[in-house]
């Protein structure tokens, strides 16, 4: 595989190249430049994605020629001295995750409150805030030297870690600030006629449906939206799949879903559609195939699985939500076969890269925070997926079980574990949600409203949630009344 930090884009350039510029012009000392030279990138030997997907093999990213710009800031080279650069390392201690306890001990979240709304905005574990620290630290003292050394470094370790968890291969995947980041570049860049048309759900959340109305708005394709069950009450993977099916169409180019609603909690059968997919698209040419969109956020970080396994397309997430990743850090990742059928809306900063570099858009981030992400994929790993994924069912099952006995609360959200993942929607008889999330609020309790046009109740439990806090949750529901 070519090493992308040995080329440039068009004159820019390249990362190890930006430094031994640096180098001459004294913007960075040598011990920078020797920390940092022997770190080569990924050659994306992760895990392999070779499940069935809903599409086939096609070309690579092509490469768009801009013109070469300067490197800035040689008038600073008095001021930054040659010290080493590099970022030391963070780890996860065993002891830290032995048990639910010790995992918890993980936060600094308040004790006052019980959170039942972790999903929303993550508080971060001390192995990820020890590295925002340190890369902030890093960054205050030398900015340049320290960008220089570290930046081409963390980001490969990222992706690297990222695609062990993931069980993808590291240059799949582009890194993005959020969910709405990463489905906005997606849907911006995905290769779409006018003649064909984008299938996506009722129950998608607005970053997905107004992504693909402004991608519509541009190209004049088509965009149909439909529900997927007729009663939530007796939904069925079954009805979902054949529901969304029967609806696709020889101009259908894109299926957008959403893997857990956030609006009820139900997850999606993505593997089952991406089968029926795979089989309606064998007769298709490249360019006519459907494609296998997924909003992933409400499933990353809760169930075990790898991305292969799920067969579909394109992945989007957030990292600040269930994985506790630095806030204002996600992802896409897609298949290899299927990156080509995308273009970049941001131009990238990673040289001559294809798939996920690529797409990952340049710029100036939130470097401490994105460098820190590796963190929270390394905290999950060593946690374990399995136990993860069987400890937060385990406190949905007994939130729920304990909903449905109280005869004022109806529940929104399937029971079974295949047809839910964290997040638990309901609704009392007599109260409005913002009544009861305003009464659990005064009763220590942080509960959210869902943001659709029909609202809920939402709890959901996770690794800062202990069955206790789920029992006194339960005690305090039953206490309310309208």
């Amino acid at each position: 595989m070519v090493d992308n930090n040995e080329q440039s884009l068009a004159g820019i350039p390249s990362s190890v190249n930006r430094r031994r510029f640096l180098a001459r012009t004294g913007l960075i000392g040598a011990s920078v430049l020797a920390g940092c030279a022997g770190t080569r990138p990924s050659t994306g030997d992760g895990a392999s994605s070779s499940a069935p997907s809903a599409s086939v093999a096609v070309t690579s990213v092509p490469q768009t020629q801009v013109a070469a710009h300067p490197v800035p800031g040689s008038t600073l080279a008095p001021h930054v001295a040659d010290v080493q650069q590099t970022a030391p390392p963070v780890h996860v201690s065993q002891e830290a995750v032995q048990n639910w306890e010790t995992v918890r001990e993980q936060f600094t979240l308040t004790r006052d409150f019980i959170h039942m709304s972790s999903f929303y905005l993550a508080s971060h574990p001390t192995s990820v805030r020890d590295a925002i620290d340190a890369h902030r630290r890093g960054l205050d003292e030398n900015p340049i030297g320290y960008h220089v050394a570290n930046n081409s470094r963390c980001e490969r370790a990222v992706r690297e870690v990222a695609a062990e968890y993931l069980g993808v291969h590291a240059d799949e995947i582009a890194l993005t600030d959020s969910t709405t980041m990463g489905l906005g570049l997606l849907y911006a860049g995905l290769k779409l006629r006018q003649d064909q048309e984008i299938l996506t759900t009722a129950h998608d959340h607005y970053a997905t449906s107004a992504s693909l109305q402004l991608r519509a708005e541009k190209t004049g394709a088509a965009i149909r939206s439909i529900p997927l069950y007729q009663n939530l009450a007796t939904v069925s993977k079954a009805e979902i799949v054949e529901t969304l099916v029967k609806e696709i169409r020889p101009q259908t180019r894109v299926v957008a879903i959403t893997w857990v609603h956030s609006s009820t909690g139900l997850k999606l059968p993505v593997r089952e559609i991406a089968d029926a997919l795979a089989q309606l698209n064998i007769d298709r040419a490249p360019a006519e195939r459907a494609l296998l969109c997924v909003d992933g956020v409400h499933g990353l970080g809760v169930e075990d699985i790898q991305l292969a396994e799920l067969g579909c397309d394109f992945f989007v997430a957030g990292c600040h939500k269930w994985l506790f990743g630095p806030r204002g850090t996600g992802f896409v990742w897609g298949r290899r076969e299927a990156w080509s059928e995308v273009t970049a809306t941001i131009p990238s900063f990673s040289g001559n890269a294809t798939f996920g570099p690529a797409m990952t858009p340049g710029g100036f981030h939130s470097f401490e925070h994105r460098w820190a992400l590796a963190e929270a994929f390394h905290f999950h790993l060593a946690i374990g997926k399995s136990r993860i994924a069987e400890r937060i069912h385990e406190l949905n099952r007994q939130l729920k079980e304990g909903l449905v006995k109280l005869p004022h609360v109806k529940l929104h959200t399937p029971v079974a574990d295949n047809l839910s993942a964290g997040i638990v929607c309901f609704e009392m008889d007599g109260l409005s949600p913002y009544d009861v999330v305003e009464r659990l609020r005064e009763r220590k309790i942080i509960a959210s409203v869902t943001p659709y046009a029909t609202k809920y109740a939402r709890l959901a439990p996770s690794l800062v949630t202990m069955p206790e806090d789920v029992e006194q949750t339960l005690s305090e529901v039953s206490n309310l009344n309208g």
